[in-house]
Formats: structure tokens, sequence, C-alpha cells
């Protein structure tokens, strides 16, 4: 039988997921830290807290190996207790329960105080926007609001993350000028969806009230806008981004399809001419803008035409940024009635099929901007080189631009005008000027 550790308790967050996620564990180490608790990030502690993700089967599956792994680290007398929270863990609690039962306790999306309380802390209302960082010092992800109202056939984010919730703009002005206090220079706004921000509380859409009002906070040089939903966007949000040099000319909007059984089938309340045109209001409200968004191929019911409807149309709007997933068939969703029909290996073949095209597209795009000079952030340090990024790309998933480190010296965190002088599918090479 093992003995207890003596060793003063450290508690160790591990965070999987989303952006959404990394947030909702900064939250949580805001408050441990303020409770004068010893917190870390992803390294050694005796007792682990485990926010997961339930989205999609990999991420499920990533979840239940993470906690597995805890749970052998407990046996073997590596830590002490494991506590689990996020969205695996609202969605699927008794089974986890059931299943993992050496896990000392589960928590929903929900239960922060709950979860505090285990560990013997007081959740403190009064701490809006304290929150322990663990992105790169010079970003920070933000989220405005929190759960769903959309229909959308294939997402359980609703079933875990409840509906939407919008975060008033006094409270999150406060958020980012402490983080600004910190050093954060760049804001990347997330929520399930930005275009709904503020129906709920003030009866209309303020997304661009609230951008207009996060560009008077001093510090903050660079904001960008994470998952858009597409139909109702408040356009009005184009006329500050164009006025605004703080937003960023960037716009992550997932569309997810375009062929219109599809979309019907989806429930995504539009169709391919309303998101065409959509797009092309885009383009011509701020031209230099660049749009990221992500597709789901293998739907149930995606007929070969359906794809090569999106193929096509994938060819024909040149996105600057695009990812493409396997549909996984979710349990409690809408399209769990449907028939999961498409093969996997069919999944597979046209997920490469579309990301080919996109990878020839942003070669294209890319070799386009040799000779010409962005200003850009620099992030980290990398092997031989800095890495930074232009105000057209978003941490983690978009293009990077890489700085020689053995010809130049450059501080992380700092903005600097970068020439191109090479470029890659994904990289661009330059030095400073």
């Amino acid at each position: 039988m093992r003995t207890k550790s003596l060793k003063k308790n450290k508690i160790n967050v591990v965070t999987l997921g989303c952006s959404k996620n990394v947030y909702d564990s900064e939250v949580l180490m805001g408050q441990l830290k303020a409770n004068n608790k010893d917190v870390v990030h992803e390294e050694e502690g005796n007792i682990v807290v485990i926010n997961t993700c339930g989205f999609i089967a990999n991420a499920k599956e990533e979840s239940i190996n993470t906690i597995l792994e805890y749970v052998q680290k407990k046996e073997e007398g590596d830590v002490d207790k494991v506590y689990v929270t996020g969205c695996l863990s609202e969605r699927y609690k008794p089974d986890l329960q059931k299943e993992i039962p050496d896990v000392d306790q589960y928590f929903g999306t929900t239960e922060l105080p709950q979860l505090l309380k285990v560990l013997e802390a007081d959740y403190k209302h009064e701490l809006i926007g304290e929150r322990l960082t663990t992105t790169p010092k010079n970003y920070a992800y933000l989220k405005i609001a929190e759960g769903c109202d959309r229909p959308c056939s294939f997402c359980a984010i609703p079933i875990m993350r409840g509906k939407h919730k919008s975060t008033p703009i006094e409270d999150l002005v406060t958020e980012a000028e402490k983080l600004a206090a910190n050093g954060v220079k760049e804001l990347v706004l997330i929520a399930q969806d930005l275009t709904y921000y503020g129906l709920d509380l003030y009866k209309e859409r303020r997304l661009a009230d609230l951008l207009r009002a996060f560009v008077k906070v001093e510090g903050i040089e660079w904001i960008r806008l994470h998952y858009a939903f597409p139909t109702g966007f408040p356009m009005e949000v184009l006329e500050v981004m164009k006025n605004e040099p703080k937003i960023c000319n960037y716009i992550d909007i997932p569309l997810q399809h375009i062929a219109d059984p599809i979309l019907k089938s989806m429930r995504r309340g539009t169709t391919k001419a309303k998101t065409t045109k959509l797009l092309q209001d885009f383009r011509v409200a701020v031209p230099e803008m660049a749009i990221r968004t992500t597709l789901i191929v293998g739907y149930p019911g995606e007929t070969q035409e359906d794809f090569e409807t999106l193929r096509d149309w994938v060819q024909e709007m040149r996105f600057e940024r695009l990812g493409c997933f396997t549909y996984s068939h979710e349990e409690n969703t809408h399209a769990f009635n449907l028939e999961d029909n498409v093969p996997e290996d069919v999944k597979i073949a046209r997920v490469n099929e579309i990301m080919d095209i996109q990878s020839q597209i942003s070669w294209e795009l890319n070799q386009e901007k040799i000779g010409k000079t962005f200003k850009c952030v620099i992030d980290r340090k990398e092997g031989e080189y800095f890495i930074g990024r232009t105000e057209f790309d978003s941490p983690d998933v978009d293009n990077e631009v890489l700085i020689d480190a053995s010809k130049h010296y450059l501080k992380t965190g700092e903005y600097v005008n970068i020439e191109v002088y090479d470029a890659a599918d994904f990289d661009l090479y330059g030095v400073p000027v």
C-alpha cells in the first residue's frame, strides 16, 4: 500500500482542446493563485486537474488517454489526487465515473466554484480578468461569451457549454486593461459565436461597439476575431476593422460546407449563394482581409457531387487560411439520427484533396508577398529561427515568419518590420528592415 506524499501540495493544471479551454484553465489558475495556492501549468505537481475536451472523437480519445495516464501515476504514487473538469466531464460524467472510478472527482464546465472548494480555495467573484496566462506574454485569448444558441446538427457544444451568454462590455474592457498592464499586446477574441455577441444582454448585436471599446485600451496593438458565425454577421464590424488600425484585417469564420443539401441538413441557416455573397461583401469592405475558415467533409449523405461542389468552391474562393476535418458522429446531436454512411477512407481522401488544393493556394498567395514588408510580432525563438506572425496570422494555426537567429537578434513580444525574401506553402522567410 502506497503512502501519501509529504511534499507540499502543488496543483498541476493540464489543458486539452481549444483556446476556450486554455482561457478556462487560466481563470482557474488565477483563482488558485489569489488563494495563495502553488499552481503550475503542465509541470510536475502532486495534485492534478485535467481540463478535458469532448468535441470530436480524436479529442475525446486524447482526453481519456490523459486521464488514464494520470490515474496510473496516482497508482504508482507519483501524484496524490486527480480531478477532471471541462467538456468531456460535462458531457459524459456518469460514464466516466463508472469506467474510470479512480479519478477523485469529476466536474462540469460550470462547476468552477465546486472544483475550487475541493482544492480548498474560495471562488472570488471580484477577480474580473485576473488570470494566469499560459500563452507567450505578448498575446492572450479573451473569451467574450460562453455557450451557443445555434442549432447546427453536427455540434455538441450547446450540450457541453449551454446557451449563449455574453460577458458585459465593461467587464471585458476591465479584463483587457489588466492584460495590457501585464504586457499583453494582442487580444485574440474567442467565443463559440462572436456574431451573436450582445443579443442576450443588450437585445442587439454589439460586437462593433465592443471593438470600439477595446481599441481605446492603452498598450493593446492588435485585436483579432475568431469564430464568427456567417448567419446574421453584423456588417458594421467591417467598418470598424477598416477604420481602426488596431483591429487586424483578419477573421476566422467557420463555414463547414457549401453544398446546399448539406448546409440544409447541417441546419446552418444559409445557402451557397448567401455565403458567397457574404464573403464577396467582406472582400469589398476590407480588400486586404485574410479570411480563415474550417470545413467538414464526410457528413452523412455527402455525395461525390456535394464534395465536388465544395472542392470547386474552395478553388474559386481562394481562402488565405483553411482547415478541413472529417465528420465525427456525435451522440445526442441532431445528425446522430442520420446514418454515418461515408466510409472513413473516403472521408480521409476528401480531406487530403481539399488540403492539397489549399496548400497550392497558400503557396501562390505567399509568393505574392516576396519583396514586401510586413509588421510582424515575434512570438518565440525555435532552433535557429525567431518565429513571428503578420496581422494576417493567428497563433498556432496559421502561417509563420521565420527570421535567421544567427544573423539577427530580436526580442520576443516586439513588433518589427520584416521584408519577405522567400516563401513556402505555409511559411515566410524574412529579414528585419
